[in-house]
């Protein structure tokens, strides 16, 4: 099976991934079905974004989602977590391809390609907060993809309805956890680099 899937501990039968957002729940019309009592008709969200999976549960269930053992609200997940919604639990089979590249060399008895491989690194926890703020800073992007102009702080305190001096706590820590380094643009350069592991969908704004 090509892509992230989930194996479903009392069963074993394995479900692929949709592209985007995979429900979760006992409901008819989810995507992953888990006929537990404890398991509420829409549970959770499993949602993908480039490489990267995270589980969201966003307070509609009755008992909870745990990755790990540990309760969560949103939560990156990497090949082999087990998450469980309510009692029943799934393992996560999201053993992502590496990028791999091919270095063309001079042609000659001795010379050959050489190929080389590449993991995507993991990216960092985040808050529920954290994600909020990230989404608001790369909003506002005129096609999808990179070099993303991101909101003013205080941009993003009307939009989160919070005050500007909270926007800056959250971005400070969201430069450490991103490694970037201070100097010019730094909202800029996070903004990109979260376009760029496809964490954050920008959305496209509209011609005046």
């Amino acid at each position: 099976m090509n892509g992230p899937s989930v194996r479903i501990e009392v069963t074993g039968e394995v479900i692929a991934l949709c592209p985007e957002v995979t429900t979760v729940g006992r409901g008819p019309g989810v995507d992953v079905l888990l006929d537990d009592p404890s398991v509420s008709r829409l549970h959770a969200e499993i949602i993908r974004r480039g490489p990267h999976l995270y589980v969201w549960d966003q307070g509609l269930s009755r008992n909870g989602t745990q990755v790990n053992g540990r309760p969560v609200g949103r939560h990156i997940l990497q090949d082999g977590d087990v998450v469980r919604f309510g009692s029943a639990g799934v393992r996560i089979q999201n053993a992502r391809a590496l990028i791999e590249f091919t270095i063309e060399t001079a042609a000659g008895p001795w010379d050959r390609d050489h190929t080389a491989e590449l993991a995507m690194p993991d990216p960092p926890d985040l808050t529920r907060r954290e994600w909020d703020v990230l989404r608001a800073l790369s909003r506002p992007a005129g096609t999808p993809g990179a070099f993303v102009i991101p909101l003013s702080t205080r941009q993003m305190a009307e939009d989160l309805v919070v005050t500007e001096g909270a926007v800056k706590q959250h971005l400070l820590r969201l430069y450490r956890k991103f490694d970037i380094a201070p100097g010019s643009n730094r909202r800029g350069r996070l903004a990109n680099e979260v376009v760029r592991l496809g964490l954050v969908r920008p959305e496209p704004v509209d011609s005046p």
